[in-house]
């Protein structure tokens, strides 16, 4: 029987050793589908969109129909920067059609913050879309919402533009 040398083989299963545990660590980083959960209006359809694009993200998404004034009131978002929607993941707010970008951005970079907000409701952005808007996008800003721990005071500054 002709089989190859007891090296090679020692080599072979070394190698595929070696392949097996540098293979690991890029599956083990692999993101799973972050959790959102979402206050809105039964009835709104941009808000449905934006969860649509959400899940395309990747996002896992649970929707509370019962309108989000009194979430983002609890959360301390002022009235001056709210929209149709709230929403948290990973405890960070999200306020109106936030593209997954940025909330993707926001994960990742984990700034000492209450969120992300994007006031109104400007059309372009995900979730105001749709082909009812003929194609319009309108220029918009994605604010980061901070707080002063000392005297509450909520301040924001763009996280990213949409021009």
């Amino acid at each position: 029987m002709n089989s190859p040398p007891r090296p090679r083989r020692h080599w072979l299963a070394a190698s595929a050793t070696l392949l097996a545990t540098t293979a690991l660590p890029a599956w083990a980083a692999a993101p799973a589908a972050s959790a959102v959960e979402v206050w809105k209006d039964p009835s709104c359809g941009c808000c449905n969109d934006w969860i649509t694009h959400m899940k395309q993200a990747g996002f896992s998404i649970a929707v509370h129909d019962s309108g989000n004034a009194a979430v983002r009131a609890k959360l301390g978002l002022p009235q001056r920067l709210g929209s149709c929607h709230t929403a948290l993941v990973g405890g960070y707010l999200l306020e109106g059609h936030v593209p997954a970008s940025d909330v993707r951005k926001l994960l990742q970079q984990k700034p000492k913050a209450l969120g992300l907000t994007v006031p109104g409701m400007p059309v372009g952005s995900p979730g105001m879309d749709g082909p009812e808007y003929g194609g319009r996008k309108d220029p918009y800003d994605v604010l980061l919402v901070t707080r002063n721990l000392m005297n509450s005071d909520v301040s924001t500054s763009v996280f990213t533009s949409y021009r």
